[in-house]
C-alpha cells in the first residue's frame, strides 16, 4: 500500500537537485551512525569516548548527529579510540535509468 507520504516523497524525488540534497544528507548521517553503533558496541558513552579519544563529548555528538568537515586525522583518532581504523574508498554512485525517447528528434 502507497501512503500519501510515499506518494509525495517519490514524487520530490524526482527533482535531481533535491534527489542530489537528500542522497548527500543520507551519506552523511552514514558516518554518524557507524560512530554510534561502534561506541555502542564497546559500551562507551560519548563523555567515554571523547576522553579516549582526547576530545569533547559535544564533539563526539556533533560526529555522530552531524557529521560535517571532519578532518581524517579527527576521524583516525576516534577509530582507535573504538579499536578500530578508518577505511576511505570512493564508491561509484547507481545513475538514474535514462528516460526512453520516442525517435523523434532532430534531423
Amino acid at each position: 500500500m502507497t501512503t500519501r507520504w510515499k506518494r509525495f516523497y517519490q514524487k520530490q524525488m524526482e527533482d535531481a537537485k533535491l534527489r542530489g540534497l537528500v542522497e548527500s544528507e543520507l551519506e552523511n548521517l552514514q558516518l554518524g551512525v557507524q560512530i554510534a553503533k561502534l561506541r555502542a558496541a564497546e559500551k562507551l558513552s560519548q563523555t567515554k569516548l571523547a576522553a579516549k579519544a582526547e576530545m569533547s563529548a559535544p564533539k563526539i555528538s556533533a560526529m555522530e548527529n552531524e557529521p560535517r568537515n571532519l578532518t581524517i586525522g579527527t576521524l583516525i583518532r576516534v577509530a582507535h579510540a573504538l579499536g578500530s581504523r578508518v577505511e576511505i574508498k570512493f564508491v561509484r554512485r547507481k545513475r538514474p535509468k535514462a528516460v526512453a525517447h520516442s525517435g523523434q528528434g532532430k534531423r
